[in-house]
């Protein structure tokens, strides 16, 4: 009896994914990171070595896996309506878990800031410590950001007339925007007279904005992958999920930085 191939018919508008190996990869790398960041900020030997492998392993499982989806999407149509939907879902349920991790940050800051203890002077700066200057690079960093998602925005709506050019225009403007905040953010820290050591200050300082700037740099990478996905016509007016999902990141990326530059360098630094 000859062998017949029977052609499968998919009912239903969800995507069944396939086994991968990156979900497990990624967790095993993820604890050689986060262990290796231990090990190496209490001076454990090896520390900084596993600290790095974990980082080079958590990277490449990150961008295999997302190759894998970008290909599911584009190339074998699974990112369905309905499935576009979930994504979204999924990606506003990350960002409120975002939400909170910045709210823990503010809640240290303000807990320290509104009722300075004994410890430090009873005061806010506290004394010895010599805040940055909020009308100089962080203003600056400001301008940039605000602009920059005034670009992403431009460009998502190019994408959404048709206007390739404007897309790629607008996408490529706000990725460099976002390099130089990078840049400027980190001859700020360069600058500062203060480390994450000098007191609460340093501390909640360093942690806050040194949260944002990784945000910042995880939004430019997204950016950035979009921006490609452009370029290779990846991206249609209609289909566009895994760009979109970036700029709406990046949008929250410069929400916090408006709280942060008037919480934290204007009012905390006087």
């Amino acid at each position: 009896m000859n062998n017949i191939k029977l052609n499968k018919f998919q009912y239903h508008p969800f995507h069944l994914v396939e086994n991968s190996p990156w979900p497990i990869l990624l967790s095993f790398s993820l604890l050689s990171l986060t262990t290796g960041a231990v090990m190496y900020l209490q001076g454990y030997p090896n520390g900084g070595l596993l600290l790095t492998l974990g980082f080079i392993l958590t990277v490449s499982g990150m961008g295999l896996w997302f190759r894998d989806v970008i290909t599911e999407g584009t190339y074998e149509g699974h990112h369905t309506k309905q499935v576009q939907k979930g994504l979204i879902i999924g990606l506003v349920l990350f960002i409120v878990s975002e939400v909170f991790a910045f709210f823990s940050v503010f809640w240290a800051f303000f807990h320290s800031s509104l009722s300075p203890a004994i410890e430090i002077g009873g005061v806010w700066p506290p004394l010895g410590i010599t805040p940055l200057d909020p009308f100089s690079i962080p203003l600056l960093n400001t301008f940039l950001l605000l602009s920059s998602g005034a670009f992403v925005t431009y460009g998502h709506h190019a994408l959404i007339a048709g206007d390739r050019k404007g897309a790629i225009f607008g996408t490529l403007i706000t990725i460099i925007l976002a390099v130089v905040f990078t840049v400027l953010q980190y001859i700020e820290y360069s600058e500062a007279g203060f480390t994450i050591a000098d007191s609460v200050f340093g501390t909640v300082f360093f942690a806050s904005t040194g949260l944002h700037g990784l945000h910042v740099i995880v939004g430019t990478i997204f950016i950035t992958v979009g921006f490609i996905r452009i370029l290779n016509y990846h991206l249609t007016d209609t289909h566009h999920i895994g760009h979109e999902s970036g700029i709406l990141y990046w949008h929250f990326v410069d929400v916090v930085w408006l709280f942060l530059f008037i919480a934290v360098y204007y009012w905390g630094g006087n």
